[in-house]
C-alpha cells in the first residue's frame, strides 16, 4: 500500500520548477467543450510516504496499486475544466494525470455479486464552499457495471462578495492545496456551471432541459443530505436562479451505508476507514472527495447494495421528504 503526502508545501509552491507545471491554462487559449477527464491536487506531485490512518486537512495520499499499473500521479486540474493547453508538452504529461479512469477501475471479479439496479447511472457530487459554491464536481459510474464512466468539474466563482473576500475566502480554501491559482484562472458564475452542466448531462441523454423534471434512469449521490437539500437551494437564491428540477431527488450515500451494512458512517472518511481503503487525493478538494466518494460506491456495488433515492423535494420551495425509515439524522 502506497500512501503520500505533501511535504514543505510553502516552500515546494513557491519553487520554480513547480510554477512551470502550475502554468497550462492561456487566457486566450479557447477552451474545448468536451467531456471532462479527472483530477487531484497540483502540489501532489511532491509526496513522501505516510502511514494510512495520518490523514490531515490537505494531505495528499496514493491509492495502493496493482504491480502492472502505472505509477499513480496528480491530475491535472486544468483539465477536468476543459483548459489545459499543455497536452502537448511532454513533462507535464509526465508529470500529471489526464484519464481519471486511473484512479476508478472497476472490480470485473466481483460483477458477478452485483445485485440488479433500478437506475444506470450515478452522479457521485460533492459540493465545496459554505459561503457560497466554490467547486461542482460530478463523477458519473455505471450503476450495473461500476465502471467510470465520465466526469464534470467546475470550480464556481461567487456573485454576492467583493472580489477582497472572494481572494481571502479561496486562499483560505485552497491555498493550502497548491490549487488557488487553477481556481482563479478558471472559475466561472453558478449559473455558468449550470448551464454548461445542463449540457454535460444533455450530451450523456440523462436530461433534456424542454422535458425537465428528474434525471433520466440516473440520480445524484452524495455523502449526506446538505449538498442538495440546502446548499444547491441557498445557492439559486443567492444567484437569483430557479432550483432546477433536476435536483429535487438524490441518493444519501450514508443512509444506503447504514442500511446495508447495518452500521452507521458519519461521513467518507468513517466509510473509508471502515472499508479499509485509502484516500485518493486531498481530503476537501472536491473533485478528490467526489472520486473518493465514488470508490465507496463502487465498493459498495460489488458487496451487493442496491442504490437507491433516499430522499425527494415535493417541489422547488417545499420539504424534503426521506423515504428510508433507518437514516443518518
Amino acid at each position: 500500500m502506497a500512501l503520500a503526502r505533501v511535504p514543505a508545501a510553502a516552500r515546494l509552491l513557491s519553487s520554480p520548477l513547480l510554477q512551470y507545471f502550475l502554468r497550462p491554462f492561456s487566457s486566450s487559449a479557447s477552451p474545448p467543450r468536451s467531456s471532462h477527464r479527472r483530477s487531484s491536487p497540483i502540489a501532489a506531485a511532491f509526496s513522501q510516504a505516510q502511514p494510512p490512518h495520518a490523514v490531515s486537512e490537505g494531505q495528499v495520499m496514493e491509492a495502493p496499486r496493482p504491480s502492472s499499473r502505472r505509477p499513480w500521479k496528480p491530475t491535472c486540474l486544468y483539465y477536468t475544466q476543459s483548459k489545459c493547453t499543455m497536452m502537448n508538452d511532454a513533462m507535464h504529461l509526465e508529470k500529471f494525470s489526464h484519464n481519471l479512469m486511473m484512479d476508478l477501475p472497476a472490480n470485473t471479479t466481483a460483477a458477478d455479486k452485483v445485485k440488479p439496479q433500478k437506475l444506470d447511472y450515478l452522479l457521485i457530487l460533492d459540493l465545496e464552499g459554505k459561503v457560497e459554491i466554490l467547486e461542482f464536481p460530478v463523477v458519473m459510474i455505471d450503476a450495473q457495471s461500476m465502471e467510470f464512466i465520465d466526469s464534470f468539474h467546475r470550480f464556481v466563482r461567487p456573485t454576492a462578495m467583493s472580489e477582497q473576500r472572494i481572494a481571502e475566502y479561496i486562499e483560505g480554501k485552497y491555498g493550502k492545496f497548491g490549487v488557488d491559482r487553477v481556481w482563479h484562472d478558471t472559475a466561472i458564475p453558478f449559473k455558468e456551471v449550470l448551464q454548461e452542466f445542463e449540457d454535460w448531462v444533455g450530451n450523456h441523454n440523462l436530461w433534456k432541459k424542454e422535458r425537465g423534471g428528474s434525471l433520466n434512469s440516473a440520480a445524484f449521490v452524495t455523502c449526506g443530505n446538505w449538498d442538495l437539500k440546502t446548499k444547491v437551494p441557498e445557492q439559486c437564491n443567492v444567484s437569483k436562479i430557479k432550483l432546477p428540477t433536476y435536483f429535487m431527488e438524490w441518493i444519501n450515500l450514508k443512509d444506503i451505508y447504514l442500511n446495508f451494512y447495518r452500521r452507521r458512517a458519519t461521513g467518507m472518511m468513517t466509510m473509508m476507514r471502515e472499508l479499509q481503503m485509502p484516500i485518493v487525493g486531498s481530503h476537501h478538494l472536491g473533485i478528490d472527495d467526489s472520486k473518493n466518494i465514488a470508490r465507496v460506491v463502487q465498493r459498495m456495488l460489488a458487496d451487493g447494495a442496491v442504490m437507491q433515492i433516499t430522499a425527494k423535494r415535493q417541489s422547488a420551495t417545499g420539504d424534503v421528504r426521506f423515504l428510508f425509515k433507518d437514516r443518518i439524522r
